[in-house]
């Protein structure tokens, strides 16, 4: 069965004017810079007033500007919006969780990473706010890692316990790296607490497993330094944990070949500024093909394991590309610009060459080899930026050398 995925988008209680509640909202998301959302805000509340009667028609607005002037490093904006106590939707709290981990995690920020995670932590608790993702899990340990940063080391064993209690989503391959980040997050604490053997047996078997990302390979060598007392060794040992993680997938991919060879249709689909592009052109290369949507979060977690990837074979016959479902370049542009995200994004808005190749869902990824013939394929995301590494790689490795 398809897995349907619904957009989640800001909407207001009303429509305005002529205007839909999503038209309006897809205007103001497809703003990429801050200042013009806040314009665009600024001049809907001027055309249309708020009705006092009514609860909060702007919330949505107010709450999305705040995150992103945070986003931005404003913290003055972020307290001027945060101020009027808007409610953040699913979205808008996975948004805000996912740049406190982005800066605690790359010590940046910490004071505020600690203020801000605390707040929205006791909002949480008294239901302010759609907590469906469980993120309060998330913010637990983002402010357990900073006041282990800023010396408070008893709350963050406290906070850093709390998040490891009914962590369901945690354990699902859904979000970007949960339980890898929990793990490191978890070890940088033990370590700042002394406690540099566990912290060292729980970074090494993370990375021996891949629940695993660049940052746990980072604290590995800080654990290792603490317990060795030196780093003789220390290269060789990481090393041969991610060999012995990366030959477990290689034996899983092989062992998922599909010996029916089916050739790439000569279906036409488009790129972001509408050129046509038929994937049976690329005979020669090893071409990766990933069905995706923006609200897809599976989907968006596996893209910088791609970037890896791309940066891994950039220099051999190779092309990687995103096949976006059922959304426009309106939406999925500025979507890619606001992240970062530099892939080469296709669109099969009609879902001919998804059906075509008998796709399941979203994400799914298909191996094109050389030849044109399709033998991989691979449903889901693998839960950590390493794993999802080792397992695109094994599949385009295991591709050249059927080709």
């Amino acid at each position: 069965m398809r897995i349907l995925v619904v957009m989640m988008i800001l909407t207001t209680t009303y429509v305005y004017g002529q205007q839909s509640q999503k038209e309006i909202a897809k205007k103001f998301n497809a703003l990429v810079n801050v200042e013009d959302q806040e314009r665009f805000y600024n001049e809907l509340r001027l055309k249309y007033p708020a009705d006092p009667a009514k609860p909060a028609p702007y919330s949505e607005y107010r709450a999305q500007l705040a995150i992103d002037w945070l986003r931005k490093g404003n913290i003055d904006k972020y307290h001027f919006y945060k101020n009027t106590n808007p409610k953040f939707t699913a979205i808008q709290l996975f948004q805000l969780s996912n740049l406190l981990e982005s800066w605690v995690d790359n010590d940046q920020h910490i004071e505020w990473v600690q203020q801000i995670s605390k707040q929205v932590l006791d909002e949480i608790a008294l239901k302010r706010h759609d907590d469906t993702f469980g993120r309060n899990l998330i913010l637990l340990e983002v402010n357990a890692v900073a006041n282990a940063k800023l010396g408070n080391l008893a709350i963050a064993m406290e906070n850093i316990k709390k998040s490891d209690e009914n962590a369901t989503f945690r354990k699902i391959p859904y979000f970007r790296n949960s339980d890898a980040n929990y793990l490191n997050r978890l070890s940088l604490i033990l370590m700042a607490a002394g406690q540099h053997q566990q912290a060292f047996d729980t970074l090494s078997n993370a990375v021996r497993t891949a629940v695993s990302t660049p940052k746990t390979v980072a604290s590995l060598k800080l654990a290792y330094q603490k317990v060795k007392g030196n780093t003789a060794g220390m290269d060789e040992y990481i090393s041969s944990l991610q060999e012995e993680a990366y030959q477990k997938i290689v034996k899983e991919v092989a062992g998922a070949w599909m010996a029916d060879t089916k050739s790439v249709p000569g279906i036409s689909l488009t790129d972001m500024n509408g050129k046509a592009i038929k994937l049976s052109d690329y005979k020669g290369k090893i071409v990766v093909i990933d069905f995706w949507s923006t609200a897809c979060k599976p989907c968006v977690a596996a893209f910088p394991a791609f970037e890896r990837v791309i940066d891994l074979y950039g220099k051999e016959p190779f092309q990687l590309f995103v096949i976006n479902e059922g959304e426009s370049p309106d939406i999925v542009k500025p979507f890619m610009e606001k992240n970062g995200y530099k892939l080469d994004v296709l669109f099969d808005q009609d879902e001919t060459i998804f059906k075509a190749l008998g796709a399941l869902g979203t994400p799914q990824k298909f191996i094109i080899d050389a030849k044109g013939n399709i033998n991989q394929t691979s449903i889901g995301y693998g839960g950590s930026d390493d794993k999802e590494f080792y397992k695109l790689k094994a599949m385009v490795e295991l591709a050249k050398v059927k080709s």
